[in-house]
């Protein structure tokens, strides 16, 4: 990883967030402003996002919505960002879900930038989510992204605590090579 970005080589997803530390408004417009310059194809910018600031109605509509294990530890993030992208139908690029994870990878490096962290989460309530945040219908929920200042692992619920403190692996660069 010598020639790796910091950025990139020092990101990771924690789900120890702490739960007194707040998203300013700047953080937020900043992370927001990063996903909104990210490449999309014919510059659709097919995206869409909620943001919950921790407690607020937005952010209580998000967190109902994740599966209970993660509600343990999404519900100390400072801010809960749904997500979402145009349906099929409604995108003439044919890209929107491609776009949107552009989008979100570039929000996730400018909070690494910002020293805040980001955990992403797929396995939520699309269906709930829509319905709860009164989401158009052309309007498709993705995944969940926590963000905040990391917090202690040691409070987390001791199942959780080998993921948290184990060390990072990824596959080497030879592996994903296709040819």
């Amino acid at each position: 990883m010598a020639d790796l970005t910091p950025l990139l080589a020092f990101r990771w997803s924690p789900r120890s967030f702490d739960p007194a530390a707040e998203l300013t408004p700047g953080e937020a417009y900043v992370l927001l402003e990063a996903a909104r310059w990210a490449p999309s194809a014919g510059n659709a910018q097919p995206w869409r996002f909620a943001l919950g600031h921790r407690d607020d109605e937005t952010w209580k509509r998000i967190v109902v919505n994740l599966p209970l294990r993660d509600q343990r530890w999404a519900g100390r993030a400072s801010a809960l960002v749904l997500a979402a992208h145009l349906a099929p139908d409604a995108d003439p690029t044919g890209c929107a879900a491609y776009d949107l994870g552009q989008a979100v990878a570039h929000l996730t490096v400018q909070a690494t930038a910002l020293g805040l962290h980001v955990r992403q989460l797929r396995d939520l309530d699309h269906d709930g989510l829509a319905a709860d945040l009164d989401l158009p219908a052309d309007v498709l929920p993705a995944v969940v992204v926590a963000v905040g200042q990391l917090g202690d692992p040691l409070s987390l619920p001791a199942d959780l605590l080998p993921g948290e403190t184990g060390l990072r692996r990824r596959r080497p660069v030879r592996d994903l090579l296709l040819a």
